[in-house]
């Protein structure tokens, strides 16, 4: 909850309290906090902004109001016992408590969140870029002569005042909510108190200047995502001197906004499912898109995006439009990580494009040609044992025993072929979900199945170490603090490591 949501809150609960218990100063706290109500919740309004979340509050303000006015005008004692009808005295004490409870458990479950300080020395920058491709066709739209496009939020380490506002987690909140809640079969105000919801990163800040350049790495959102859903990963990265470069995907994603407001909604799931599926269990009728076959589905396509974007950020590097990244990144360290559908193009993208010195990739099945081949870099799985899957399946459904065995089996053999250094990460009781930022948008996830038995701040604790010790390691060549290292700190988590 937001500071001036507590306050209403409190407020609401000491006006219930005396209008409900007949204490001997009640009389004199209605008289005196009803108007503090009605006062803080206008503040309230147009300092925060409302939520629907907010209205028990709202109204519980005005009718507390509305009954100090009363009090005021027929100057008769609260809750007196000369009141004729003490029936209707006590359904409005039980309706008082109970639009007390929900105004205080709505903006609990569906809280306008904080992400906390990440550790690193850094405070964190963010810009946001589009790119065209001209060199490929949109395979996605059946106009041959419409070129594929990216949005590209970067965030870096910056120099920036302690009191400067943080971006919006969202850019463009109100079609991805939108799209989100179509996902989840859920009403669109299920999400819509996240377009509030900031984050530590400032846009535009100076580029930190203690070092004349940073590493980077790649980001690659999950189907039917969106490019911050790892906000919390990809803001202690940053924070510890990683540039992060974090790609929308359009018709994988959940829904991309372009700057001339047009906008690529997410195919079905349906849809992607047999797109995606095509590169690690393919039909023997390969499947057709716009008049294409894809033979090996959109994986190819997909990580050319990776290939395009590194090409994008030499020219950044170059001469950068927005006067801020030129000369700061340092693609001969250039690494990529990604979640579900992320974590697939990841394999693939490490597959053909040997700039990329390290890869993790997050609870992802690996494309056949990605087992065949295996990978020259260093690479880190982040996932979890195929009992927590089957449990997931159970509090949430999905996960077939097939889909549980193929995840498990080509993650597994693409670690035992691997060509360099390569770690596998399991961490027992972490569902899916627990791999993002999706298990801050309500403290309930648990209960409702999204994340997993796993405590959520152990998790991303485990996550964030690893990743940084990882890119640490192979960016950076840390060698001193052994990955196998981090099992002391938490020995919970199943690590194996090959070279």
């Amino acid at each position: 909850m937001r500071a001036i949501e507590i306050l209403l809150s409190l407020v609401n609960l000491l006006l219930a309290f005396a209008l409900v218990a007949r204490l001997p100063r009640s009389e004199l706290c209605l008289r005196i906090l009803a108007p503090v109500a009605l006062l803080v919740a206008f503040a309230q309004v147009l300092v925060e902004g409302s939520r629907w979340q907010m209205i028990p509050a709202y109204v519980l303000s005005g009718v507390l109001c509305l009954v100090w006015l009363r009090r005021i005008t027929t100057k008769s004692p609260l809750a007196s016992h000369q009141m004729s009808n003490r029936i209707a005295v006590g359904v409005g004490r039980g309706l008082t408590v109970v639009t007390l409870a929900v105004s205080i458990a709505l903006p609990l479950i569906l809280p306008v969140f904080h992400f906390p300080q990440p550790s690193g020395p850094y405070k964190i920058g963010t810009l946001t870029y589009h790119w065209t491709d001209a060199s490929r066709p949109e395979i996605f739209l059946a106009d041959p002569k419409v070129h594929r496009e990216l949005m590209v939020q970067i965030w870096y380490p910056a120099k920036t005042r302690a009191d400067s506002p943080g971006s919006p987690y969202m850019q463009e909140a109100a079609p991805l909510t939108a799209a989100l809640a179509r996902l989840k079969n859920v009403p669109e105000l299920a999400f819509e108190q996240l377009k509030y919801v900031t984050t530590n990163a400032i846009p535009s800040a100076p580029v930190a200047d203690d070092k004349p350049n940073f590493p980077v790495l790649i980001f690659l959102e999950g189907a039917k995502g969106f490019r911050q859903m790892n906000t919390f990963q990809v803001e202690e990265l940053v924070s510890q001197g990683y540039i992060v470069v974090a790609l929308d995907q359009p018709y994988t994603a959940a829904s991309v906004v372009f700057p001339d407001g047009h906008q690529a909604s997410g195919l079905s799931l349906n849809q992607m499912r047999t797109l995606i599926h095509q590169s690690y269990a393919p039909a023997e009728q390969a499947p057709v898109l716009n008049g294409q076959t894809l033979e090996k589905g959109i994986i190819p396509y997909l990580a050319q995006d990776v290939v395009f974007t590194l090409n994008q950020l030499m020219g950044l590097n170059r001469a950068d439009s927005k006067e801020i990244l030129a000369g700061r990144l340092d693609l001969n360290r250039a690494g990529t990580f990604g979640v579900s559908l992320g974590g697939i193009v990841v394999g693939e993208a490490c597959r053909i494009e040997p700039r990329l010195r390290a890869c993790l990739v997050m609870d992802a099945t690996m494309p056949t040609d990605v087992v065949k081949a295996g990978l020259q870099q260093p690479v880190m799985w982040i996932t979890r044992d195929a009992e927590t899957m089957r449990l997931e399946r159970r509090r949430a459904g999905g996960w077939s025993e097939a889909e549980i065995s193929q995840h498990q089996i080509t993650m597994r053999a693409t670690f035992e072929k691997a060509h360099a250094e390569a770690y596998f990460v399991q961490v027992p009781g972490m569902f899916h979900l627990n791999l993002t930022d999706v298990p801050y948008w309500s403290p309930i996830s648990q209960q409702l199945g999204v994340a997993g038995p796993i405590d959520q701040r152990r998790a991303y604790k485990i996550i964030n170490g690893y990743s940084l010790a990882f890119f640490d390691r192979h960016l950076r060549h840390k060698a001193a603090v052994p990955l196998d290292g981090l099992s002391k700190e938490y020995p919970e988590v199943i690590f194996q490591r090959a070279s």
